[in-house]
Formats: structure tokens, sequence, C-alpha cells
């Protein structure tokens, strides 16, 4: 097969030896099986923001760490530079995602390396060598949904508590190798502390899951782990092992709104007082 220009320099550095054939390609990259050595891997090759179907929303960016000021700046103005910076870091993410994920015990493809643009990752096969399949291509009886759906709904515990929501998580983004499912597809992970969206999305990722396992087994279309786990996590209460119900009971309780008032007026009166000393150690200094 002709070498994509984009991993050109792969091949020129030693880091690919022969491209074997192209695997997919989706709404954010082109996804290659290549060889390294005597290795058989994946060579993700992201496509430039104007070709991707899938663009970075900022509710998906959000809370992402800038490397310095001047990136932040040209970021926000939206200079070449900016653009160029942008897309470093949006690619950057998953990376940075794929590693971490892989120190938590969570099953992701393994980052081998990250070049031009072009990430080096496991491929994930199936026991006769071949690409596993997508969750979504398989029939699956009401005992592997039930089987498949705790697994992975375990996965999105021990990534939340790397501090990381999916965000785009539903089995179209589910591998199933010899040893069950694989999480793939990670450029829009968020940070769960920082993004004000996790939450949303977290919820969206299980209810994605629930309603995909429920054509197999309907007892989980009406399950509620994604508020459960949120809510455990806001508590500091979530950790790998956590038992879960995936039931959620809300508050009855109503927010003591007098206790809320004091506090803000006990703030506002702190605050007033802290301006009269300043203006008085003003006029003293004169």
């Amino acid at each position: 097969m002709k070498i994509p220009k984009r991993i050109e320099p792969l091949v020129e550095d030693g880091l690919v030896d022969k491209i074997l054939r192209q695997l997919k390609s989706g709404k954010e990259a082109t996804v290659y099986v290549v060889q390294c050595g005597d290795a058989i891997r994946c060579a993700k090759v992201y496509k430039e923001a104007n070709q991707r179907g899938f663009h970075q929303a900022v509710h998906y960016t959000e809370g992402r760490k800038i490397k310095n000021s001047r990136q932040a700046r040209a970021m926000e103005k939206g200079s070449r530079y900016g653009r160029k910076e942008q897309e470093t870091a949006w690619q950057h993410a998953e990376v940075d995602a794929l590693y971490k994920l892989a120190a938590a015990g969570v099953r992701v493809p393994h980052p081998y390396n990250f070049y031009e643009g072009v990430l080096l990752m496991e491929l994930v096969s199936d026991e006769h060598g071949e690409p596993a399949p997508r969750l979504n291509n398989l029939e699956l009886t009401e005992h592997q949904a039930l089987e498949f759906h705790a697994f992975l709904i375990r996965q999105v515990v021990l990534m939340l508590c790397a501090g990381i929501v999916h965000g785009d998580l539903s089995e179209f983004n589910v591998l199933v190798d010899s040893n069950g499912p694989v999480i793939i597809d990670l450029p829009q992970a968020v940070d769960a502390a920082a993004n004000n969206n996790a939450s949303r999305m977290l919820e969206r990722d299980v209810g994605n899951l629930a309603n995909y396992f429920g054509q197999f087994a309907p007892e989980l279309l009406t399950t509620q782990y994604g508020k459960e786990i949120w809510a455990l996590y806001q508590r500091g209460e979530l950790f790998p092992d956590t038992p879960l119900t995936g039931r959620f009971q809300h508050s009855e309780k109503s927010a003591d709104l007098r206790s809320v008032m004091r506090e803000i007026d006990s703030a506002r009166d702190d605050h007033a007082a802290k301006l009269r000393y300043q203006q008085l150690k003003r006029e003293e200094g004169r």
C-alpha cells in the first residue's frame, strides 16, 4: 500500500516499517494497520480541523490546561499560530488520556508514540489476530449484555477516579477482544474537575450504554448509574471498587434560604468593613 503523506515522517524515522492497510476512516481520524519491526500496530492519523465532522466545541475543551499564556492568547485570537496550537492540544488530549487511563487500569489501547499528528498505538485484536469488532456489530445474549454493561460501568468509574470523562462513549467507541470490551476514541475526553459540563457528559455516556445494552436486557433501561456515580464522586465517596446499585434518589430537602441570605449578608458586611479599613489607612498615610 502507498504510504500516506502524513505517515511518511514516521517511516523516514524508522518508527513505522510498512503500511499494511487502512482500518477505518472516521469523523476525526483515519486509522491504518502498520508494521513496526515484529509488531503489528495502529497508526491514527488525525484529520485537519476543516476535514473533521467532530468539532472542538467549547464544552469539550473547557478546563484543559494550556502550556503558557502566549498559547492561550493565540488560541483566543484565532491566529494561524493559535489554530495550530489548538489542533496540537486537541490531539494531545487523547494521547495524555490514554497514558493516564492505562496506568489507572482502564482497558484502552496502549499508546506507543505520538509524532507529527500521528498516534502509534496497540492494535486491539481478536483471538485470530484480526482487528477486534466494534460492540455495535455484535449480537448479544441477555447474559452477555448484562456482563458487558457491568464491566463498562466499572470502567466509567475507573476513568472518573482518574479524573476523566470519556465524553462520547457509546457502542461505536468500544471494541471487543477475547478478554472483553476495550474503550477507544478519546480526543474529546474532559477533565472531570475542571469542566462544568462533565456531569452531563458522564450521564450521557452512561445513558448511551444503558440504551444500547437495554435492547438485549430491558431492565437496564431504568437504571440511573450516571447520576449515582456522579453523586458519589461529588461527595468524595467514589472509588474503583465502590458498590453501585443503579438507583438514585433525588434529595427532597429544600434549601435553607434564610441561612443562605445570612451568609451573603455577612460576607457583604465583611467586605464593606475591609473597604472602610483600607480607606482609613490611606487617610492616615497622607
